[in-house]
């Protein structure tokens, strides 16, 4: 296990610096060499139970610490985070983050045993571009349901502001900008109907509660200041819209919403950047939900399954580092890339 752990946080630390986050590339390449010498962090993780790759387990930690910032838990180690610290330095961070661990590791425990939910709000460019696609050839209501939502600030993807080089969507007034680079031909640019939302995760984080709230801001990369601007805006809506997202499973959620489903309307799943922590039988059960509904779905009521996630999961590329943004939609089953990107959309590449 621990040379898993140490080929995860390599990578990690390589993924966070590409995504434009030295700061926690840096981080996490001390805490890997933590483990590597048997330091604090080899004793949280020496009973890991399962595969830190897909558990985000580097995330967790770095989750934790940030947490520990923002709260002011330690106030030494929230002097020395960015924003706070625009001069930082991991020469002076880490050992102030290493003694924290080392005090504290019941609490960095607990704090971890929580996989990250960023609820990255980016990736609702190319929620937008699938179902813009779908809209294409439909233009009656839609029916949402989001798998994996998180706190749920993503169900509200309609109600943000898009803006590329080329294209723009949404209103200019709305409290979220999201932009990217965009290469290639923009999406069709229509009004959606978007009828009802519905959500739900196996571990819903309440915004309403301002612990869970900074809980979910901790997930963000403390150096990465749109990241942050978008999070907060997002919270912002969030909190007027009074959603609630279910504690469920999502395989049984799904069986039990989609047989109850709307005749009068599309029914549009969607999740991102989700299927790596369900089971391999959870994930097998959800396809085959959709499948099911899919296959008593009609002109009036269609149904769809958009995805934004790694090509490892939706095409088996081994290794695959690509994020596809894809639409399967019934009656009839034909799938569509729409696109191609990274886990933090920076920039999408259109399949058109």
């Amino acid at each position: 296990m621990k040379e898993k752990i140490l080929a995860h946080f390599a990578e990690q630390a390589a993924f966070s610096t590409m995504f434009g986050s030295p700061f926690t590339g840096q981080l996490i390449e001390r805490m890997g060499k933590d483990v590597e010498d048997g330091g604090p962090i080899a004793g949280l993780l020496r009973d890991w139970p399962t595969n830190p790759r897909a558990d985000a387990l580097s995330l967790r930690l770095t989750g934790a610490l940030h947490f520990a910032a923002l709260s002011g838990r330690d106030a030494q180690l929230a002097a020395l985070y960015p924003p706070a610290n625009a001069n930082w330095s991991m020469d002076e961070t880490w050992p102030v983050a290493r003694a924290f661990l080392e005090r504290h590791p019941g609490w960095v425990a607990d704090f971890i045993k929580s996989a990250p939910q960023t609820n990255e709000t980016r990736r609702s460019i190319a929620i937008l571009a699938a179902f813009q696609a779908f809209a294409r050839n439909y233009d009656g209501p839609i029916d949402m349901l989001e798998l994996g939502a998180s706190a749920g600030l993503n169900t509200n993807w309609n109600r943000f502001h898009y803006r590329t080089a080329t294209w723009e969507w949404g209103d200019p007034a709305s409290a979220v900008l999201v932009d990217t680079d965009w290469h290639g031909a923009a999406p069709p640019l229509g009004a959606l109907n978007i009828r009802d939302v519905a959500a739900c995760d196996l571990n819903p984080l309440d915004i309403a509660d301002a612990a869970q709230r900074l809980q979910l801001r901790s997930y963000v990369w403390p150096d990465q200041p749109e990241r942050l601007a978008r999070f907060d805006g997002a919270v912002s809506l969030a909190l007027t819209g009074g959603r609630k997202v279910e504690r469920a499973d999502a395989a049984e959620w799904l069986q039990r919403k989609l047989p109850a489903r709307a005749r009068d309307a599309a029914t549009v799943i969607y999740h991102s950047i989700f299927l790596q922590y369900p089971p391999r039988e959870t994930r097998d059960a959800i396809a085959e939900a959709i499948r099911s509904a899919g296959a008593n779905a009609t002109a009036e009521a269609p149904v769809a399954w958009i995805r934004v996630e790694p090509e490892a999961l939706t095409d088996n590329v081994r290794d695959g580092i690509r994020v596809v943004i894809d639409l399967t939609t019934w009656p009839g089953g034909q799938r569509r890339i729409v696109g191609y990107t990274d886990g933090h959309l920076r920039s999408v590449y259109a399949a058109d």
